[in-house]
């Protein structure tokens, strides 16, 4: 009998295995392959449990599972062999393999059914995050605090989505990843078009919903300021009866998702420095490390007091919308308090490393994961803050603006004017607008013409930065969408030798 024939017969088929009956998890087991089957209607070859779920054959670890997923120009089947040669203790396929597994008809489809069947099992409040800026690292700060609710030695407590896994892959993959005994689960979504959100969110089904910011990414598939808005707000049509949408109250969409937010029988819980705030800002000073010391108060009279280790203003803001989703998912908001003064900076995403230069170390800011005209200006700020020598921006092209993408390039004169930058370095085809304003001698009328660098891609950046050379009290900002590849420039001065 060949392959496609026993696809069609099961789950009645026992041709390509036997379905394990009355199979106990043991303790520690994510999977087991009855619960594997059951959930996805597939057929278990072999006895085994996973301790894992993996997509990709290069990030397999002892234990996993491997999902055999096929993209337009892959097929995860290929893989097989060098996941189990990695360790993976089942796959789950579409055609029988060698080596225990699950068959199934369609992979991406079998492993949202697995997501689904692991969000039923388990009791986890749920938080849901997006937002045009900051959703990455709020994801990680409300894990890290209710993590820290119960502490480190409590594994199971708390789960998120790893790295950016905020798709349509990535969302399944790290429901499926979840635990049974979790207690809290984070997970994040993201989106290039209308209606992304809505089946993201329809998997998570959260409990807490929390829009970090609206700014105009994506805003050339979108169109506008308030489409990008309507399409964050998607998020409340997947929270559970008597969810709670967090949403930003200095935000000029407030209404607009507030309204969302309502019409879907979401509680508002608001954070921000407006007056109508439920976390409301009252304080914030310059902590002697780069941090901040914040002032909040919570609805009902409660007033926090915490440090953020990360520094800018835009943290600030972070912390208060982690504030909320920790008070709405009925975490321990002085453990979110002492989560946010140990958050160091993520790679691509804020991390701060000491690098070597001539008479000394420099300090560079890796923000080169992601870039938006709001997370630029964020940004170039918190540089002109930084005391330094000298201060230099290596900015990446900024994607997916569409027609407004010279205006939004141009208009970073400004801010890199007024964080004072000695010397900037732009890389990518949409960074000539912005080179052609300062090219002038004068900038907006603020000051000198700045000395710059216009660089097609990462590697003439590095050879630019190099020409330029580093000192010893240097600040250097590395800030550009993923595409442009600076992670490559971060890593090639991280590397170098004093």
């Amino acid at each position: 009998m060949n392959a496609l024939a026993n696809i069609i017969r099961w789950p009645t088929s026992r041709a390509c295995g036997r379905l394990i009956e009355g199979e106990e998890r043991r303790s520690g087991a994510l999977w087991t392959a009855v619960e594997i089957a059951r959930a996805t209607g597939g057929v278990a070859v072999g006895e085994f449990e996973v301790s894992g779920v993996e997509i990709d054959s290069r990030d397999v670890r002892s234990g996993d599972l491997f999902v055999a997923l096929k993209g337009e120009a892959m097929d995860g089947h290929q893989f097989v062999t060098k996941a189990f040669a990695a360790g993976a203790a089942a796959a789950l396929v579409d055609r029988p393999v060698d080596g225990p597994h699950v068959l199934v008809r369609d992979t991406s489809q079998a492993l949202e059914t697995l997501a689904a069947a692991s969000r039923a099992r388990c009791d986890a409040v749920r938080v849901g995050v997006t937002g045009s800026v900051g959703k990455t690292g709020v994801k990680e700060s409300i894990f890290a605090a209710l993590q820290r609710s119960r502490g480190s030695a409590q594994g199971a407590w708390a789960h998120r989505s790893v790295r950016s896994y905020n798709n349509h892959v990535g969302v399944p993959l790290s429901l499926a990843r979840m635990p049974a005994e979790s207690r809290f689960g984070v997970f994040e979504m993201g989106m290039n078009h209308a209606g992304e959100i809505t089946g993201l969110t329809a998997q998570v089904r959260p409990h807490v919903a929390v829009i970090t910011t609206i700014a105009p990414a994506h805003i050339e598939n979108l169109g506008s300021m308030e489409a990008i808005a309507a399409a964050k707000a998607e998020i409340f049509t997947g929270l559970v009866p008597g969810g709670t949408a967090v949403i930003p109250a200095d935000d000029e969409h407030f209404e607009q998702l507030r309204d969302a937010a309502l019409a879907n029988g979401a509680k508002v819980l608001s954070f921000g420095s407006a007056s109508h705030a439920d976390v409301r800002l009252l304080d914030v000073v310059a902590g002697a490390e780069g941090g901040s010391l914040v002032t909040a108060m919570i609805s009902g009279g409660r007033r926090l007091c915490y440090t953020v280790a990360e520094p800018g203003a835009h943290w600030v803001a972070n912390s208060l919308a982690v504030m909320a989703a920790v008070h709405a998912a009925g975490g321990d908001l002085g453990a979110a308090g002492l989560a946010l003064a140990e958050m160091g900076g993520l790679k691509g995403r804020g991390a701060r490393l000491k690098i070597a230069a001539h008479g000394g170390q420099a300090l560079l800011i890796d923000e080169s994961y992601n870039a938006n005209p709001a997370s630029m200006r964020a940004t170039l700020t918190q540089l002109g803050q930084t005391p330094a020598l000298r201060r230099i921006a290596v900015l990446g092209a900024m994607k997916e603006l569409g027609d407004f993408g010279s205006s939004f390039h141009s208009q970073l004169a400004e801010p890199v004017a007024a964080a004072q930058v000695d010397f900037a370095v732009l890389v990518g085809e949409e960074m000539r607008a912005l080179a052609r304003v300062l090219g002038k001698e004068e900038v907006d009328g603020i000051g000198n013409g700045i000395r710059f660098a216009h660089c097609q891609n990462a590697g003439e950046a590095i050879a630019a930065l190099e020409e330029f050379g580093l000192l010893g009290g240097d600040a250097v900002l590395v800030k550009g969408s993923n595409s442009v590849g600076l992670a490559r420039l971060v890593d090639h001065f991280a590397a170098r030798e004093g």
